[in-house]
């Protein structure tokens, strides 16, 4: 619960922040948020610990109000899927080679400037890398077996190629009309 010179403010209701009110200033505090130094889960037995990730804060172009120019609201994420000792051995190569287009030297990186608040920011980059990673360590589609044509099916394209080869002689010029 945030707490102001003392005093204890409690909002009703199941609400993430609220602002306090303060002889200091307005502050916007939260919770039941969680903090950000969680590790991502990416799949049942693979979590990545916020020791793994790196986090770079710059200021982010577009809207942002009074604090557009002070606050470092973009996030850049970068993990390094090559030498992380969390990525499990099997999966490893498989990430690097489906990953190959995204990666510098081994690291994703994922940059997040769609809100206005550094913190909505850092989330969204951190469950997009969650998202890439499992796109990329999904097991790879079964092989197509190949399939012959049934004698049935042969016959029936037959068929339909001799109705239409009819119906376009049928649509030629014939003789001189008597």
């Amino acid at each position: 619960m945030p707490t102001c010179a003392g005093l204890i403010f409690d909002p009703p209701g199941p609400r993430k922040a609220a602002v306090v009110s303060c002889a200091v200033g307005l502050w916007l505090q939260g919770w039941n948020d969680g903090p950000m130094d969680e590790e991502i889960v990416v799949t049942r037995r693979w979590r990545i610990p916020s020791a793994e990730l790196s986090e770079r804060f710059s200021h982010a172009s577009g809207p942002g109000g009074q604090g557009v120019n002070t606050a470092d609201s973009r996030v850049e994420l970068t993990f390094d899927i090559a030498r992380a000792p969390s990525v499990p051995l099997h999966l490893r190569q498989r990430l690097l080679e489906r990953l190959s287009g995204r990666l510098v030297e081994g690291r994703i990186t994922i940059a997040v400037a769609e809100r206005r608040s550094q913190l909505a920011n850092r989330r969204i980059a951190r469950e997009r890398l969650a998202q890439l990673l499992r796109e990329g360590a999904a097991p790879p589609p079964p092989k197509r077996r190949p399939t012959t044509p049934t004698r049935g099916s042969k016959e029936r394209r037959l068929a339909g190629k001799k109705r239409r080869s009819q119906l376009k002689r049928g649509r030629g010029r014939g003789g001189p009309i008597e």
